[in-house]
């Protein structure tokens, strides 16, 4: 038996995939597995941001069209890159444990402290709505391109600093670069941050992927997913969300939301059941916190 794992060009996307894989060899020693990468439209256009270019979908199209064509077998994403609405033909079937969802401050080689003579380079709304609230004096500019273009970017001279996600500074093996992990107070994450979701066709045995598939991750997920989609959150939304699970079963969402006139920042907590309810449920709040 082979499993073709699909999975975009960059370095880091070839990291997380190789994670599932070796999960994938170590409960199945009898399966060949083959990677197969390819570059999307998100991948080539970085000369404008996503929400004037198509949004999130242009990282995955090029993927879910291999997988519907039996080209690959499973797609390995960051769940954060992926479109509210997923292609009923090829599900999301399994969620890996999550990474720490928060976000971090990477300054230039050699500089010790925030440079706001420069921008602080950053790829989402979110972010810059929330760096706006935590540095009153700082400039925010759109970087895009994957984490090591942005770092040589930074370190050219363009940018005083950069914001990213914990989670691929730490995959790329590059923890030395962070200056300052933001708490989830501080810049709330965005929906399923640090959380890899594994794409494939319905009739695809899951148990193949062992202990790669988590159980509360999925729950975490699915609420936070469930907030963003009822507020209609796109790529370049300033909406934010963040799931937590109790000992107790459970489930705390945190949920941000910003329109012309106001921003709004609220919690709920319920049975981690209820969660996807809680998501639709907190979306409804925000808006009304916001006057709509």
């Amino acid at each position: 038996m082979k499993i073709r794992v699909g999975s975009r060009e960059s370095r880091l996307a070839v990291i997380q995939a190789q994670m599932l894989i070796d999960s994938i060899k170590a409960n199945n020693p009898e399966v060949e597995t083959e990677l197969v990468t390819m570059k999307t439209k998100g991948d080539i256009i970085l000369d404008r941001t996503l929400d004037k270019v198509g949004g999130k979908g242009l990282f995955v199209k090029e993927l879910e069209k291999a997988l519907l064509d039996g080209r690959i077998d499973l797609i390995v994403h960051s769940f954060k890159d992926m479109p509210m609405e997923v292609d009923e033909r090829i599900p999301v079937t399994a969620v890996s444990k999550r990474e720490l969802p928060n976000d971090v401050l990477i300054l230039a080689k050699g500089q010790a402290e925030l440079d706001f003579s420069k921008p602080i380079g950053c790829s989402s709304l979110r972010r810059k709505l929330q760096l706006e609230k935590l540095f009153p004096e700082c400039t925010v500019k759109s970087v895009r391109g994957n984490v090591l273009t942005r770092l040589d970017k930074l370190d050219s001279g363009e940018y005083g600093a950069l914001v990213l996600a914990y989670a691929g500074v730490k995959r790329l093996g590059l923890e030395d670069r962070i200056s300052r992990i933001f708490t989830t107070d501080e810049i709330m994450p965005a929906a399923c941050q640090g959380i890899l979701a594994i794409q494939t066709r319905k009739d695809f045995d899951v148990s193949l992927l062992g202990d790669f598939a988590d159980k509360e991750s999925m729950i975490i997920s699915s609420a936070e997913r469930s907030l963003i989609k009822e507020l209609d959150g796109g790529c370049s939304s300033p909406f934010a969300a963040y799931a937590e699970l109790s000992d107790g079963g459970m489930l705390t969402l945190h949920g941000l939301y910003s329109n012309a006139d106001k921003t709004a920042r609220l919690k709920i907590t319920v049975p981690a059941e209820q969660g996807v309810q809680a998501g639709v449920q907190l979306a409804k709040m925000l808006k009304a916190e916001c006057g709509e």
